[in-house]
């Protein structure tokens, strides 16, 4: 049973097992709640080693500004301008930093010891979805998953959505860094120009945290997106991570929003907001929901839910505890696996079992065309967390040929894959296709494409 359980804490909280990561998992609840300590999440940021960060990324597109200016006034340029790089230049130069970023995270997932953390961070970074949509987002979407997540994943839930709604990539994704409070001294000077922006809000309260159908109302939408006018971004970002608190730009007054009024001024206002949103029973039970769902089952079990939402109030929203009511719960840890894997998952769990540490196309190509691009979502709601969208014949053909292509650059022998990767949980009928197959290529294809591989 301990064994078996091995396997399953690998296999549905991780991405799969191989031969190194079972011998460190000695017992499977306590090795996936030690993922969930200050430390382990400090070692596994630390050797990501991104070397890149928002205030890096918001300086070079506040040069790649002045230098598109420049360039479009070529004939009163100085000599000195003339000197500068091109626009193109630095454009290419973000690009490449905000790409590695993403490679760099995925690689680390495939050859980390600690893969329950960064399968959160993947659930996390969908929960608080942003697309890479035009050249700014392009270079900060990434920055959110590594600078507002997962730092926050051994902490508190109202931590981590603080983070995040104050991050650039959120403020500039959902325009909040438009948003101009009606009676605040910008907002009497634009005359009615320029005004209020509820993209933000409106996302905080449905999909951030209460969910739809909590109770809210529109009244409660418009109340929020007042007391978070104000919350931009730095654009030189001199001093800062990027986030910038324009007093200029708040709507003054207090605000009452989901029965609550809230009297602080300034800053101070939203983030109080936000931290009792965070602390709310309705978030407690959409996230909890949201995370059953993602590693148990398309169809959570309440029990389960309940027993999270209970932990949640009890904690104030500290995760690791909530988590841990999930984990220890025998629902958890049927011997059916009932999850379908996303793109991502496959592609990182394949990587995984065949000691695979770079493919062509390369990761980000590979989930384009697998239909899981990174950041792109194209929608504040993520991709989808269920079977229903994934099993599609379309995108199973795509999984197929993705499968035989990398398949060909395995080493490994294709019975000590499956053996190594689901131990107790490979199936007698896939042991046989593999041992009968035509080829090596054949085999490995066949075990990938297996049902027990497939889910989790």
């Amino acid at each position: 049973m301990e064994n078996t359980q091995t396997y399953i804490a690998a296999h549905r909280f991780g991405y799969g097992a191989n031969k190194k990561l079972i011998k460190q998992i000695d017992q499977p609840k306590a090795w996936l709640l030690n993922q969930m300590t200050t430390d382990s999440v400090s070692t596994e940021l630390s050797a990501l080693s991104l070397n890149w960060n928002s205030r890096q990324a918001i300086q070079a597109m506040a040069l790649y500004r002045k230098q598109k200016k420049q360039e479009k006034n070529v004939n009163q340029m100085s000599n000195e301008s003339m000197m500068m790089a091109s626009s193109e230049t630095t454009k290419k130069r973000l690009n490449k930093q905000s790409m590695q970023v993403v490679k760099l995270t995925i690689s680390h997932a495939i050859e980390s010891n600690n893969p329950f953390f960064w399968r959160l961070v993947d659930f996390f970074s969908n929960h608080f979805s942003v697309s890479a949509n035009g050249q700014n987002m392009r270079a900060l979407a990434p920055l959110l998953e590594s600078e507002a997540i997962a730092p926050n994943i051994a902490g508190y839930f109202s931590n981590m959505i603080l983070a995040v709604e104050s991050h650039p990539a959120m403020l500039i994704y959902l325009n909040n860094e438009q948003s101009i409070g009606p009676n605040s001294k910008a907002g009497k000077r634009s005359k009615g120009k320029k005004g209020l922006n509820e993209n933000l809000a409106r996302e905080i309260m449905e999909l951030h945290t209460l969910g739809v159908g909590a109770g809210y109302d529109q009244a409660d939408v418009t109340e929020l997106a007042r007391a978070i006018t104000g919350w931009g971004v730095d654009g030189a970002a001199k001093s800062t991570a990027g986030f910038m608190f324009r007093k200029g730009l708040h709507e003054p007054g207090k605000r009452d929003v989901f029965g609550k009024v809230y009297k602080a001024a300034g800053v101070e206002q939203g983030r109080q907001i936000l931290k009792d949103l965070a602390l709310n029973a309705k978030t407690a039970e959409f996230v909890s929901r949201k995370l059953v769902t993602h590693f148990i089952s398309d169809d959570a079990p309440q029990r389960i839910v309940d027993e999270m939402v209970k932990v949640w109030l009890e904690t104030k929203g500290y995760l690791p505890k909530v988590l841990a009511a999930m984990i220890n719960d025998p629902l958890s840890w049927s011997e059916q696996n009932n999850k379908f894997k996303t793109p991502r998952e496959f592609l990182i769990s394949t990587c995984q079992a065949c000691g695979v540490k770079r493919v062509r196309p390369d990761f980000v190509k590979s989930l384009s065309i697998l239909g899981q691009q990174p950041f792109s979502a194209g929608s504040p709601a993520g991709y989808k967390d269920t079977q229903e969208y994934w099993a599609g014949p379309r995108a199973m053909m795509g999984r197929i040929e993705w499968a035989e292509h990398v398949s060909k650059f395995v080493k490994r022998v294709p019975t000590n894959i499956a053996n190594q990767t689901l131990g107790p949980l490979l199936d007698e009928r896939t042991k046989l296709l593999i041992s009968r197959a035509e080829s090596k290529q054949q085999a490995i294809t066949l075990f990938l494409m297996s049902p027990e591989f497939q889910k989790r």
